[in-house]
């Protein structure tokens, strides 16, 4: 059995306690013997909400403070799995295993629209598109700062290409669900030298994190089943 303290990272507009705590992975993970690290991101939870974009600059820095020195599994959601393989990217050796849901082709994608999501995150966007839609309703959820949440949109979060997550040399899964609008998922899966896939039938962004084929499929992965 393995040992390795598995790091969570949650998603955009949510928290560590609602993406892993509700839906029992954090429970599952400590059954199974491990530490768990599941900070709230920046602008996020229990964290500070800082409403300068440029407060979040340093936000993969202030995560990997978190680690410690030996080398960690983890599992990141959507944002969190960007900050994970940035993270992984950056330094390859501080982590074991890792396994990425939500994301896929949507991190190559030259489009930029950050502003139509911020601003629809204050709840000032007639946009109809799906993903727009998508990041509006999270924004409005009881408790979240929408100001916080915008200046966050607003950062600028370092770049993932290729090139970059090539340098990524632990093993990944992928996981993403069919009805996911981050997908396709072969463009993240081929870019990484050792990443497997693990689709999600009808499964998409919003249900990702409570589905039980990505929880399994996940703890098996990281060989952590209770």
């Amino acid at each position: 059995m393995r040992d390795e303290p598995v790091l969570l990272l949650h998603g955009f507009a949510t928290s560590a306690a609602r993406t892993w705590g509700d839906n029992g992975w954090i429970d599952l993970l400590r059954d199974a013997g491990r530490e768990v690290i599941a900070p709230d991101l920046l602008g996020h939870g229990e964290a500070a909400k800082p409403h300068d974009p440029a407060a979040y600059d340093g936000l993969e820095a202030e995560v990997a403070a978190l680690l410690p020195d030996r080398p960690v599994d983890a599992v990141g959601f959507s944002m969190g799995a960007r900050v994970i393989l940035t993270l992984a990217a950056e330094d390859p050796g501080r982590f074991a295993r890792i396994v990425v849901a939500g994301v896929g082709a949507n991190l190559f994608r030259e489009e930029d629209a950050s502003e139509l999501i911020a601003a629809a995150v204050e709840g000032r966007s007639t946009s109809e598109s799906p993903v727009v839609q998508y990041f509006a309703g999270l924004a409005a959820q009881p408790g979240v700062d929408r100001a916080a949440l915008a200046a966050f949109i607003r950062s600028r979060r370092p770049r993932l290409d290729a090139g970059v997550l090539a340098k990524v040399t632990c093993p990944v899964l992928v996981v993403l669900g069919d009805r996911d609008f981050a997908g396709p998922a072969d463009p993240l899966v081929d870019a990484l030298p050792n990443a497997t896939f693990q689709p999600l039938r009808g499964v998409d962004h919003f249900a990702t994190p409570k589905d039980f084929g990505f929880i399994d499929a996940a703890l098996a992965f990281l060989d952590a089943q209770p």
